[in-house]
């Protein structure tokens, strides 16, 4: 598990283009960096790892990643579909089923956030075995983000799982 981004969700930390940014109170999103956030509610939705993806394939398209005019980036759309099929599909396993899936934007770094009522913690089995069926979904979103990680929700039960990749170039 990554435990190098222990900001909460939606505060990605200090901003390094200067200290005019240090000013911007926590999870505030300075203009610019933020281009956009969707959150979808899945409390009780039937089918959420499809809606979740065709949600995320939306955003997408309207943020400019869909149609890809590159094959770096159709893999770079199709690594963000997977990631959120993998934290859907856990959630829906592991912790009674996701309660919302969150999704931004800024120029450089998408974001994916599923808020769960679980206790667990997700982590890659380790050792982990390729030939092995299940076991993979955390092993797939540590290999095809930048960073990962757990908060928990400080009012009591529940977490929100996160996973950041790169927008394509």
């Amino acid at each position: 598990m990554s435990t190098t981004r222990p900001y909460p969700p939606g505060d990605r930390g200090p901003d390094p283009d200067g200290p005019a940014a240090s000013a911007i109170p926590p999870g505030t999103p300075a203009a610019g960096r933020i281009r956009q956030i969707r959150r979808l509610h899945l409390i009780g939705a039937s089918g959420a790892v499809p809606r979740a993806r065709d949600f995320t394939r939306e955003a997408l398209r309207d943020w400019g990643w869909l149609p890809a005019a590159t094959a770096d980036q159709r893999a770079a759309a199709e690594d963000v579909l997977l990631v959120v099929s993998e934290l859907v599909t856990n959630a829906c396993l592991h912790a009674d089923g996701p309660e919302e899936l969150r999704v931004s934007s800024n120029a450089k770094v998408l974001r994916l956030e599923v808020v769960d009522l679980g206790t667990g913690t997700p982590a890659p089995r380790t050792p982990h075995r390729a030939g092995r069926p299940g076991g993979h979904g955390m092993f797939i979103v540590q290999r095809l983000c930048l960073d990962w990680g757990v908060v928990r929700n400080v009012e009591g039960s529940g977490k929100t799982v996160w996973a950041e990749l790169a927008a394509p170039a």
